[in-house]
């Protein structure tokens, strides 16, 4: 089975955390440069203790990495969109190939392969519709493999600055 980065898949195994280690993990996605000595002094641990329980998270794949958040716009891609792919034939050579393609080029910043109607969703971010509208018939209805593609011009994103833990089962509507 071919690996692609940060890929979602169903895992028969989660990561048992304590409360200090979502606390960490909150700290760290708000501002993955805290210092060891802010972050343990923020969790309440020794210094010693932080770092081997972020030593560990990262270990156990808890932690992917690290990253700097980037604004698109200011390195003139102004434009950014969502394009849903449909794939006419389905052989995990053409996935494969289609889903390396797809993270290789340079205005891709997330690919998912997805379920439903089309086959994956991908958020680019370019110079403008002109560049967009070429990255579309250049790079995506030009392969053979893909059958129709359906694009969704983003006007604001809005992200969630972290994952919080879940509370257990949320109660049914009544």
């Amino acid at each position: 089975m071919t690996s692609f980065p940060d890929n979602v898949r169903s895992s028969p195994r989660q990561i048992p955390l304590d409360r200090i280690d979502h606390e960490i993990l909150l700290a760290l996605q708000n501002d993955a440069r805290i210092s060891n000595k802010e972050l343990a002094a923020r969790v309440r641990l020794a210094p010693s203790s932080c770092l081997e329980r972020v030593r560990r998270l990262r270990e156990r794949g808890v932690i992917r990495g690290f990253h700097a958040d980037v604004d698109p716009t200011l390195l003139g891609r102004t434009t950014q969109a969502l394009i849903a792919i449909r794939l006419r034939v389905h052989t995990r050579h053409l996935i494969d190939e289609l889903h390396r393609h797809l993270l290789a080029l340079p205005e891709s910043l997330t690919v998912f392969h997805v379920t439903g109607a089309d086959d994956y969703l991908m958020h680019v971010a370019v110079a403008d519709t002109e560049h967009l509208r070429l990255l579309v018939l250049d790079e995506l209805t030009a392969r053979p493999e893909v059958e129709h593609v359906e694009t969704r011009l983003i006007f604001e994103s809005m992200r969630k600055p972290a994952i919080e833990p879940l509370q257990g089962p949320r109660p049914a509507a009544g």
